[in-house]
C-alpha cells in the first residue's frame, strides 16, 4: 500500500479475534479493534484529524495556533499534526500525570499551559473555574487560535461514525456486534461508536467503562470526573462499569504477554471489564454472540505507571507503605470530617493541613495556612516512613476526598495517632461557602 501522506493511515484498523484459550468464553467471540495502530499511536488520531482537517488551510494563512484542552493522546496527534503545517501548538491542561506524554509533547514542539483548577480536571460547566475561563477564550473569534474542543466538538464523534463503527460493522460481514465494550475519557469514541452500531444492530449492548474511584488510569475519566465531559451522556451505555488500576493492569498484561497485543493499561481496562461482563452474560447463553472492545493506544508510554504500581514486573521489590496494600475496612475506618466539623477541629487544635492536589489547583485557591504536597510527591514521602511527627494533628485534603481519606487510613496504619481526613474535599468546601485563599 503506497499513501501520498501519514494523513491518510489514520483509520482502517485491525479487528483482531481473542482466542478462547485465553478469554474462557464458551458462547462469544471476542474481538480488539486495535486503534493502537493508527499512526500516531492511539485511538485520537481519528478525531484529532477529523476536527482540524478543514479548518487547517485558514489558519495556516493566519499562522494560528492550535490549542486544545488535553494531557494526553489527543494532545500527541494535534502536536504532530500542528507541526506538519508549520503551526505552533499549545496543550492547556490541569496537571500532566504522565511524564512521558509530557516529554514527547516537548519533543514535538509543543507548548504547555498547566492552569490552576479547583480540581485536577476540566469542568467545562464550572463558570469560575480559571480552565474553563481560559475554555471561553479560545472558543471566541479573532484570537488566533484554532481551537479543536474535544469535550464539546461534535466532530469528535462524528470521526467515530464515519471511521471506527463503520469498520468494525463492515469486518463483521455488516451485522455489527452483540455487545460493545469502550472505557470512557471524552466519550467521543464510545459514543459515535454506539450510535452506528444501534442503526444495524438496535439489540446490541454498550458497555462504559471508567475508573473506579480515587483512582487513576490514563486515558479514562473516574465516575465522579465522567459527568464533567460535554459528550457524555448515560443513555448511550446500557451499563457503566467500573475499573481499577489494577484490574487494568491485569488485563494488560494478558493482552500482551498471551495475546502480542502491546496496548496500554486503557486497553487492559477495556479488556478486563469486557471479560468481567461477558463472563456473566456468557453463562447464559445458547446461542453464540459477539462482543468488540478497543485497544486505545500503546504501553510504551506508560512504563512510569507501570513500575510504580506493579515494582514486580520490572524484578523490583515491592514499594513499602503504599496506599495500594490498603485494605477497604482500613479506608473505611479513616477518621473523616466535613466542612463544619474540619473547621471546628482546625480552630481547636490547629492541626497541619495537607493539600494532595497539584500546584496550580492549590495556587488558584485553598483553605488558609494548608501546605501543598503534591500526592505523588507525598506518596514517595510515606515511602520512607512518617513524613511529620506522629503526635501532631493532620487533616489531609484532595480535590473530592477520596485520595485523602487513603492517605489517612495509611498514616494510621503507620502509626500517626490523629490523622483525618476533609469529607468531599476542595469541593465540598467550596459548596459550603468556607473561605478559601489565593496565592
Amino acid at each position: 500500500m503506497k499513501y501520498e501522506s501519514i494523513l491518510d493511515v489514520v483509520g482502517d484498523t485491525p479487528l483482531v479475534r481473542i482466542g478462547p484459550e485465553v478469554h474462557g468464553l464458551r458462547n462469544i467471540d471476542l474481538y480488539a479493534k486495535l486503534e493502537m495502530l493508527n499512526p500516531f499511536g492511539s485511538v485520537k488520531d481519528r478525531p484529532a484529524w477529523n476536527m482540524v482537517r478543514d479548518e487547517l488551510p485558514g489558519a495556516v494563512t493566519r499562522g494560528d495556533a492550535i490549542v486544545e484542552l488535553s494531557s494526553g493522546n489527543t494532545a500527541k496527534a494535534l502536536a504532530v499534526i500542528a507541526a506538519m503545517h508549520g503551526l505552533p501548538f499549545k496543550s492547556v491542561t490541569n496537571r500532566m500525570r504522565v511524564p512521558e506524554i509530557k516529554d514527547l509533547l516537548l519533543l514535538l514542539g509543543a507548548q504547555i499551559e498547566e492552569l490552576p483548577g479547583q480540581t485536577e480536571c476540566l469542568d467545562p460547566t464550572d463558570t469560575e473555574d480559571p480552565l474553563s475561563r481560559m475554555y471561553r477564550t479560545l472558543a471566541g473569534d479573532g484570537h488566533g487560535y484554532l481551537h479543536t474542543d474535544q469535550y464539546f466538538n461534535p466532530r469528535n464523534i462524528d470521526a467515530h461514525r464515519a471511521g471506527t463503527a463503520s469498520e468494525i460493522v463492515k469486518d463483521l460481514d455488516g451485522q455489527g456486534p452483540d455487545v460493545f465494550i469502550a472505557c470512557v475519557g471524552t466519550a467521543g469514541s464510545s459514543a459515535g461508536v454506539a450510535e452506528v452500531l444501534r442503526e444495524h444492530n438496535p439489540a446490541v449492548e454498550v458497555i462504559g467503562l471508567v475508573a473506579a474511584k480515587s483512582d487513576f488510569i490514563p486515558g479514562i475519566r473516574n465516575i465522579d470526573e465522567v459527568n464533567e465531559v460535554g459528550l457524555f451522556h448515560p443513555e448511550n451505555y446500557d451499563t457503566i462499569d467500573s475499573v481499577s488500576a489494577d484490574e487494568a493492569i491485569a488485563g494488560m498484561l494478558t493482552l500482551n504477554r498471551r495475546c502480542g497485543i502491546l496496548g496500554g493499561p486503557t486497553a487492559g481496562a477495556a479488556y478486563f471489564g469486557a471479560l468481567r461482563y461477558l463472563s456473566a452474560l456468557d453463562a447464559e447463553l445458547a446461542e453464540r454472540r459477539t462482543a468488540v472492545f478497543i485497544v486505545c493506544d500503546r504501553i510504551e508510554s506508560y512504563m512510569s505507571y507501570i513500575r510504580k504500581r506493579r515494582p514486580d514486573l520490572f524484578n523490583q521489590p515491592a514499594r513499602p507503605n503504599s496506599v495500594d496494600t490498603l485494605t477497604e475496612a482500613e479506608i473505611a475506618a479513616a477518621t473523616q470530617l466535613d466542612v463544619a466539623e474540619a473547621r471546628e477541629w482546625i480552630t481547636r487544635q490547629r492541626p497541619l493541613i495537607v493539600d494532595l492536589r497539584g500546584a496550580f489547583a492549590f495556587t488558584a485557591l485553598h483553605i488558609e495556612n494548608s501546605v501543598n504536597i503534591v500526592d505523588d510527591l507525598f506518596d514517595e514521602l510515606v515511602h520512607g516512613g512518617l513524613p511529620f511527627g506522629a503526635s501532631r494533628p493532620v487533616l489531609l485534603v484532595c480535590p473530592v476526598g477520596e485520595k485523602s481519606a487513603r492517605y489517612a487510613a495509611l498514616l494510621t496504619r503507620m502509626g500517626h495517632r490523629d490523622a483525618r481526613s476533609l469529607r468531599g474535599g476542595v469541593v465540598a468546601w467550596r459548596d459550603a461557602g468556607a473561605p478559601l485563599v489565593r496565592d
